[in-house]
């Protein structure tokens, strides 16, 4: 049985500490271990974020990152946000590309790829500072080949619809912080205990927003309906670049509210498809929308034809098959 995605890792990492008024020269280590006072910041007020992208092989033999540029965008605004120490974004550029070079020979085909993950968090030994940010911080790129995440099968998803609870605070939903996926796990659980559920579409109020772990997208005939960006949920890299797809493919997207009852409403009609968009799965179909004990199958319940065409405009643009017009990939 082949390993569980992003659980075999290279041996070595790129890392850099921040002492308080500078960054360290960036340097490969052992992967295997990291070292932290136990009463480092990040251990007791969970001052982290990380991001998580992907170094595709082409048939000519290149190793390409995909949208590393933005991914680094979003990793200097979640520091920001979290007051951490601010990153060089050109060191975590180099610190990124040196990481995938060395390691360029174990980044495997399509529908292969090396997932990164830089990841920044408080170091500061100060269990006093519950309200104060930490002075040092350490920064890492880790990174670990993984195989095809449709190895199982398409299998298209069921959501539950949670229009009382939500995700994370709001003011937290456009960091990706550690933090926001540990308070949608207990849901989550209960959520595939109960009613065998996938994942959780959160809805506070029928604002239909996103699932735990994903941007959620309808997709109803030549539209893609999609919550607007505000600071309540993740901006989602891979949701911007299927989005700018979309367009280029003629489609109309609506970046709005989105309540629960259209979405029931859409759901029902024939044709209609849904879709959750993330860095492992690109698009990853929606079937079966769960909501006060009835289930709403969508479309026919399985994988659509607009999902499959998007997904394999984007995955053609990572794999080197068709031109990259939109300047996404970083060759290493």
């Amino acid at each position: 049985m082949a390993a569980a995605f992003g659980t075999v890792f290279m041996p070595e990492m790129a890392i850099s500490w921040f002492d308080g008024s500078g960054w360290s020269p960036a340097e490969m280590v052992s992967s295997d271990s990291l070292t932290l006072h136990p009463g480092a910041h990040v251990l007791h007020y969970s001052s982290t974020c990380f991001e998580g992208l992907k170094a595709f092989r082409h048939e000519d033999g290149s190793v390409n990152i995909f949208r590393m540029d933005r991914n680094i965008e979003r990793l200097a605004q979640s520091s920001e946000l979290l007051a951490l120490p601010a990153l060089d974004k050109a060191m975590v550029a180099e610190m990124i590309k040196t990481t995938v070079a060395r390691f360029a020979d174990e980044v495997p085909a399509p529908p292969g790829s090396l997932y990164i993950r830089p990841t920044h968090f408080g170091t500061e030994p100060a269990i006093g500072k519950a309200a104060v940010p930490s002075l040092t911080s350490c920064f890492y790129v880790l990174v670990s080949p993984v195989g095809d995440y449709f190895a199982g099968g398409d299998r298209a998803l069921r959501l539950l619809l949670e229009d009382e609870g939500m995700r994370c605070a709001p003011h937290m939903g456009m960091i990706k912080s550690g933090g926001n996926y540990a308070s949608a796990l207990r849901p989550i659980m209960r959520a595939r205990e109960a009613v065998q559920a996938d994942q959780i579409l959160f809805c506070p109020g029928g604002d239909v927003q996103e699932t735990g772990a994903a941007n959620f997208l309808l997709i109803d005939g030549n539209e893609i309906i999609t919550k607007a960006l505000d600071e309540s949920f993740l901006h989602g890299v891979t949701r911007d670049s299927i989005l700018t797809l979309a367009r280029d493919l003629g489609m109309t997207v609506s970046e709005r509210e989105l309540t629960v009852t259209e979405l029931l409403e859409r759901a029902a009609k024939p044709g209609c498809e849904a879709a959750l968009s993330g860095t492992a799965a690109v698009l990853t179909p929606v079937g079966t929308l769960i909501y006060k004990g009835q289930e709403h199958a969508i479309g026919k319940g399985n994988i659509g034809s607009t999902t499959l065409k998007l997904r394999r405009a984007l995955n053609d643009i990572q794999w080197g098959k068709t031109p990259d017009t939109h300047g996404w990939l970083t060759r290493v």
